[in-house]
């Protein structure tokens, strides 16, 4: 059902019968740029840190927009094991409410603006029949502006109990309108009183001169004419005339106000819900979901992390499902379009599925991809089919796996990192993997380098991996740690680059850190030195072509040293393999397995979840809830452990 500003309202109790009836929902966003300034690649360095990683889409992505948004609502009909869908589509456009109300700037990235324009999208239905939203911060400063008006309307307080101070230049204009006001209150047939258009300061001047000069007996608004010029209406009432027409006016200016929180009514229904919510490499959706509608994005991991849960309890990723084993080996393309059609093949069995009354059906055949609604409905689809097949490797099977089911918990609260070799999930509900980086060097070089200008460098060191940092840094991972202090010794000599290890790398960029924040604490703000820490500079005339391989021992054969741990699970393994990246900024090809350990994932019981079931609550301020949480999390802290049982089979282990 496609949803814009003309027929929002009158489907918003649609939308909140079917959040109040699913089982689960999926949702998918359309956004209006990936990255502000680096590539897309740079942007996804292969060995970016969980903190790293949610710094550079907090800076880079945040001022785009998210303008089409998708939800699909699943519930099980027991009685002919089918699933019933309602999909809706909502255009989301944040048009000011007013002249107080934010005037929103975001950005675009003109090739994705060309890539949804080549799949049909219509912007016209963004710009000029956007659904209107606002944060809570924005919706608490407007009703607090309005109850500001409202009482100087009504002459509230001290302003109606002692005469107003007007300017001396605008007496003889508040005399005039105190005159016509006078003539006018004589005439027993006129009902009403025009006055001519004013500014707004005039406007203010007469509300507090008419509380004070006529309390009663007249009724005072102000009303907007076709060319958009406000002005002043007098009307004869009785007291009780008046107060109703106040009544009828705020009711209205609460419902305009309603109107104006508008799409982030939806987001709060779903939060309240409790309910889980699916996506597909969802963290960009989570991270704008959460900005544009809650609150703008804390600047540290750990409190996005904990803001989050309060907000999405549950949440799961079927990129990351469909990456870990059992699917791992099974499944070759993890893009949501390959991911669907996959599922329809032997082993899985495709969900039996059926549009509700009066809500239109998707044709998986005719692919409405980059619709936001479709990719949140096929989005729905695979992960029943990766859930039942789960169900399928019990004893006894089991046909339907609920949204509640032990067997799914393993993968809650764990997003996919796109591109990150050794780490492929943030985990929202605890610490992020730290995998052992021996392998993996830092190297700076001249912005006129190549990847085929790194591959030459450490030609002798056999199979490596590349992940660009920048145009003149990036990490390359050895086949063997071993290596890693030959080839650091051996670029003590060199003029145009220069290599470290991982761990020298994070130990100076943490020493920075400390110093800057010492730098902060010392001196004022403005005697802060802003340049970045220097490091040897590369010599910009080094000819690239001519670079000597690094100094070894001969004859040594290296083979790929395994670089990307997998999942040890009871059953059997898998391990994630970064996508490979095109153009300048290369991916060298996939790394072999290797093993490493798991632990037991930790879990919260349900009536655990329902003692924070007020932290969705769409009026206080997201800070409130982070410091909420943390309380509560105290609490939990005894939590045990899951239980040895059938979902062991398919834990996502948090170490690898």
């Amino acid at each position: 059902m496609e949803i814009i500003r003309s027929n929002f309202k009158s489907n918003l109790h649609k939308v909140y019968q079917a959040i109040e009836e699913a089982d689960f929902f999926a949702i998918d966003g359309e956004f209006s740029g990936i990255s502000d300034g680096p590539s897309v690649t740079a942007l996804t360095s292969g060995f970016d840190t969980p903190e790293e990683r949610y710094q550079k889409l907090k800076k880079h992505s945040m001022d785009f927009l998210l303008f089409q948004f998708g939800l699909c609502a699943f519930k099980y009909d027991h009685t002919d094991s089918k699933y019933i869908t309602k999909s809706f589509n909502f255009y989301v456009f944040p048009k000011p409410f007013s002249r107080s109300s934010p005037d929103v700037k975001f950005v675009c990235q003109s090739s994705s603006i060309d890539f949804l324009a080549s799949q049909g999208f219509d912007f016209n239905k963004v710009f000029c029949s956007g659904i209107p939203y606002l944060n809570q911060e924005e919706e608490r400063h407007l009703r607090e502006q309005f109850d500001e008006k409202r009482s100087q309307a009504n002459g509230a307080g001290a302003l109606a109990k002692c005469p107003v101070t007007i300017p001396e230049d605008q007496r003889k204009f508040i005399d005039q309108v105190i005159e016509k006001i006078e003539n006018f209150l004589q005439n027993k047939e006129k009902k009403s009183l025009d006055l001519e258009p004013c500014t707004g300061f005039q406007r203010k001047l007469i509300y507090q001169t008419l509380s004070w000069k006529f309390p009663k007996g007249i009724h005072v608004e102000t009303l907007e004419t076709e060319k958009k010029e406000r002005h002043i209406v007098i009307s004869k009432v009785d007291e009780e005339e008046r107060k109703r027409r106040e009544q009828e006016k705020y009711a209205k200016e609460q419902e305009e106000l309603n109107d104006a929180v508008g799409f982030s009514r939806v987001i709060h229904a779903i939060a309240n819900s409790r309910k889980l919510v699916v996506g597909h490499n969802m963290l960009l959706d989570v991270m704008h979901t959460i900005h544009q509608f809650y609150c703008p994005l804390p600047a540290d991991l750990n409190e996005f992390k904990e803001m989050t849960i309060c907000v999405f309890p549950r949440l799961l990723d079927t990129k990351l499902m469909a990456s870990t084993q059992p699917f791992k080996d099974i499944i070759n393309n993890t893009s949501l379009a390959e991911l669907e059609k996959r599922l329809k093949e032997t082993p899985f069995d495709p969900p039996k599925v059926e549009s509700a009354e009066g809500f239109p059906s998707y044709d998986t055949a005719s692919e409405q991809l980059h619709e936001a609604g479709y990719d949140a409905y096929i989005t729905g689809l695979c992960f029943i089919s990766m859930a039942n097949y789960l169900g399928s490797l019990l004893g006894p099977p089991k046909v339907c796996v609920s949204a509640r089911s032990k067997l799914i918990e393993p993968f809650f609260n764990k997003l996919f990192l796109m591109r990150v070799m050794d780490i492929p999930y943030l985990n929202l509900e605890g610490p992020d993997l730290q995998p052992k980086r021996d392998h993996v060097l830092h190297v700076t070089f001249p912005k006129e380098w190549k990847t085929s200008d790194l591959y030459q460098l450490f030609s002798a060191f056999g199979n490596i991996q590349i992940s660009w940092i920048d145009d003149t840094s990036a990490f390359v991972s050895l086949s063997q740690p071993e290596q890693v202090q030959i080839a650091v010794n051996t670029s003590k000599y060199a003029e145009s680059y220069r290599i470290q290890t991982y761990a020298e790398y994070v130990g100076k960029k943490q020493e920075d850190n400390k110093q800057v924040k010492r730098k902060w604490t010392e001196d004022s703000w403005k005697e802060v030195d802003r340049k970045q820490p220097k490091v040897s500079s590369p010599c910009s005339h080094t000819n690239s072509k001519n670079i000597p391989a690094l100094l070894v021992t001969a004859h040594v054969c290296f083979t790929v040293r395994t670089c990307l741990p997998h999942l040890l699970l009871p059953m059997c393994v898998s391990h994630f393999t970064a996508t490979g990246m095109t153009g300048k900024r290369n991916l060298s090809p996939d790394p072999e397995e290797a093993g490493s350990e798991d632990k037991e994932l930790e879990e919260i019981s349900d009536s655990e979840l329902e003692q924070i079931d007020s932290c969705a609550d769409p009026f206080p301020e997201g800070r409130r809830k982070v410091k909420k949480l943390k309380r509560m999390k105290k609490e939990l802290s005894l939590a045990g452990t899951v239980a040895d049982s059938p979902a062991m089979l398919f834990e996502v282990p948090d170490t690898w």
